[in-house]
């Protein structure tokens, strides 16, 4: 990881590889050429007030996500000055958007691999700001190479920046000191999300997914409890085990429980965790299977929101249920036509076995249930319908409380991923009825994703607050690298699981 230091130091004496700037487009109330946005003050001296006109002379629009290097003013330590874009320039006086901060950062940190120290001076006006441009830093540096030779020398590629210095950050100052330590908590917990989203399938497979759960709950003081085979034949998790069925490696469910002495609230996150989905007897089509090893995405989410939730020292308790298991065709797999008697007691006959991670939730959404919890959240990668009704960035809402639904949507929106709110509609529950079980895995075809949500409403226990996160799309990235987004896995929905949590904590969730 990165290491971050926050300094008031001047710029020009900073010893660094590079000085990071903002660069923003001229607004509606303020047309124009790029804006050297606050924080570069010192640059823009260094060039007689005439560096916008620098800039705009090289083709700088101050678009989000720009990047342009030139040589730094005689007399600074750093060779080099970033300026990266902000996108347009508020209309007010109320400064720069935590997630443009968040974005610009991002880029820069990407760009500046294999440097050894830069300084930000980005415009930072309060501990939020800072704690966004440290988040930018932190996400936008990752990068996953455990797989790739080194060669002779030890590297492949270039290294992630090693140092980065935000500038204006008053090192002194309680609330940004704890700003930084937050976005460094949930930083370093969603990238160990992306690791294991990226890690190939044959080495993550749901014991292996189990053991690293273990690993870390010692690491930060988490109750961790792990199902095997025969714990969730005796359970009764038919759910799980129909899934599982077909694999030579064998499912698994974990439960993850952080506790405060202080808490009030309880709050159940409860992740899909299939590690590799062939979509097993109803096999997937060439061309859908490559990427498959990220249909763990929010397992690893639930995992990544609860260690982080612990680092943090929440005054919640959270608990994380993560159902895991690796969709295969064999001999001994589930088939289309057969029922499963779920961990509810409730039968399903199973459509489709390609519809399997509703099938994994289901178990685990109604072990969750059991302990009446405050609220539930599954964060799943769910459907393609999702997809194709959001795109690949935005990830759909489903509840069974209006209030609660838009109060994970406001997080989702306040920590900058992108979300939408998507009904339940009642007509659809028919679709899933069956003639030979309680109910059938697959509905009807247009509105996919909304029925799969109607499925896992039917596993949630009476009377319990819940909530559905359909991230199929934003859960990984086949495209070039965004923001602070790369190329991959993703990470997506941590921070939404994670702001849910501290809303919790202070009392403030619906």
């Amino acid at each position: 990881m990165t290491a971050l230091t926050l300094s008031t130091a001047a710029v020009p004496g900073l010893r660094a590889d590079a000085i990071v700037i903002g660069v923003a487009k001229g607004s509606a109330s303020k047309p124009g050429g790029p804006v050297v946005a606050p924080g570069a003050e010192a640059v823009d001296q260094a060039y007689d007030g005439g560096l916008a006109g620098v800039l705009e002379t090289l083709g700088v629009s101050g678009a989000e996500g720009e990047v342009t290097k030139l040589p730094a003013p005689s007399g600074f330590k750093a060779p080099l000055v970033v300026a990266v874009g902000l996108g347009a320039q508020p209309e007010k006086d109320s400064g720069y958007d935590t997630e443009a901060l968040r974005k610009a950062a991002g880029v820069a940190a990407r760009t500046l691999a294999g440097a050894k120290k830069a300084a930000f001076a980005l415009p930072l006006t309060d501990a939020a700001g800072a704690g966004a441009v440290a988040e930018g830093v932190l996400l936008g540096a990752y990068s996953f190479d455990a797989y790739k030779d080194n060669g002779k020398d030890g590297k492949n590629g270039k290294a992630p920046l090693a140092e980065a210095v935000l500038l204006g950050g008053k090192p002194r100052d309680k609330a940004y000191k704890a700003a930084v330590e937050r976005a460094t908590a949930v930083a370093e917990e969603l990238n160990r999300a992306r690791d294991l989203i990226n890690m190939p399938p044959n080495d993550l497979d749901p014991e292996a997914f189990a053991a690293i759960a273990q690993a870390a709950a010692k690491e930060h003081g988490i109750k961790v409890q792990v199902l095997d085979e025969k714990a969730l034949a005796k359970g009764g998790y038919g759910g799980i085990l129909g899934v599982g069925a077909g694999s030579a490696s064998g499912p698994r469910l974990v439960k993850l429980s952080y506790t405060s002495s202080k808490a009030k609230k309880h709050l159940a996150l409860v992740g899909k965790g299939i590690t590799y989905d062939s979509g097993g007897i109803s096999l997937k089509p060439a061309g859908h299977n490559e990427t498959m090893k990220c249909d763990m995405s929010g397992a690893a989410a639930v995992f990544a929101a609860v260690v982080a939730a612990a680092r943090l020292g929440l005054e919640v308790n959270v608990t994380g249920w993560l159902a895991l298991a690796e969709n295969m065709p064999s001999g001994s797999a589930t088939r289309p036509g057969d029922v499963l008697r779920m961990y509810s007691g409730k039968t399903v006959e199973v459509l489709n076995t390609d519809a399997e991670g509703r099938l994994v939730l289901a178990d685990a959404l109604w072990a969750a249930s059991a302990e009446k919890p405050d609220a539930i959240v599954d964060v799943a990668t769910l459907t393609g319908a999702m997809m194709l009704a959001l795109g690949s960035r935005t990830f759909g809402i489903m509840a069974n409380d209006d209030a609660f639904r838009s109060a994970v949507h406001e997080a989702a929106e306040e920590v900058g991923e992108p979300a939408w709110p998507m009904p339940l509609p009642e007509h659809l529950r028919k679709g899933m009825d069956s003639a030979t079980a309680d109910i059938a895995n697959m509905g009807e075809r247009m509105g996919g994703g909304l029925v799969a949500g109607l499925f896992l409403r039917e596993f949630v226990g009476e009377g319990i607050t819940w909530a559905h996160l359909d991230i199929a799309g934003p859960a990984f990235n086949e495209g070039g690298p965004f923001g602070y987004t790369p190329k991959g896995g993703t990470g997506s929905a941590v921070r939404t699981l994670v702001r849910l949590a501290e809303l919790a904590a202070a009392g403030e969730l619906a």
